[in-house]
């Protein structure tokens, strides 16, 4: 009798990434897994011991696949930013991968190519070593809740996202202006959260950079 094939590692996280491509960590099973290879999912805990640390493994192949290729160059602040923009584009061709990131983080190769990196170049900056690792930790949930953020609204289907247009075009013209007069003072120029993403993400991170730069003796 034919025994079950055998699924190596990496062609787990292949499967489990491209079932995370169409659908969120919620939907997501073990189980749905397993069935997708054919398999069943006692099978697959011999590689993971659980669902929490097989996304990290997948999360954590984005974080690698950023970070092949990569040279720093520049000053401190041009690497942490060249580093932010990286991530920021891999998760951006893997939308449903970057909640996964956000919330459950990452601690393999990947996770650690990047915490040296931004480590050295907040070294590179001049802040004292017992500043270096609170700064690192800001600037990572800074970049965890943008990415994941801006995933969110890339990954709304096209008719949602006009709805959610409409709804804005609502709340913010139709505002009452005396019960909301700010809102309805700056109603044609408040921008919803999907425009611009870039240059508020690239406006936000270099305030956070600014802010550690004052910091510095």
């Amino acid at each position: 009798m034919t025994g079950r094939r055998r699924w190596s590692t990496e062609e787990i996280l292949d499967t489990a990434a491209e079932l995370l491509r169409t659908s969120d960590a919620e939907s997501f099973s073990v189980r749905k897994l397993a069935a997708a290879l054919g398999t069943d999912s006692s099978s697959l805990y011999r590689h993971f011991r659980n669902k929490t640390e097989l996304l990290r493994a997948v999360a954590d192949r984005v974080l690698l696949a950023a970070m092949e290729g990569y040279h720093p160059a520049g000053d401190w602040k041009q690497r942490v930013t060249a580093l932010a923009m990286r991530l920021r584009e891999a998760f951006g061709e893997q939308l449903q991968l970057a909640a996964v990131w956000g919330r459950y983080g990452s601690g393999g190769t990947g996770s650690r190519l990047v915490m040296e990196e931004l480590l050295q170049a907040l070294r590179a900056s001049g802040l004292p070593d017992e500043e270096v690792p609170v700064r690192y930790h800001r600037i990572v949930i800074l970049l965890a809740s943008l990415i994941t953020s801006e995933a969110g609204v890339g990954a709304i289907a096209p008719e949602e996202y006009e709805q959610g247009m409409e709804q804005f075009r609502v709340a913010v013209l139709g505002a009452d202006p005396e019960r909301f007069p700010a809102l309805a003072h700056f109603a044609r120029d408040v921008r919803p959260l999907g425009a611009d993403r870039r240059a508020a993400f690239e406006e936000i991170l270099a305030a956070q950079l600014a802010h550690i730069e004052a910091r510095i003796p």
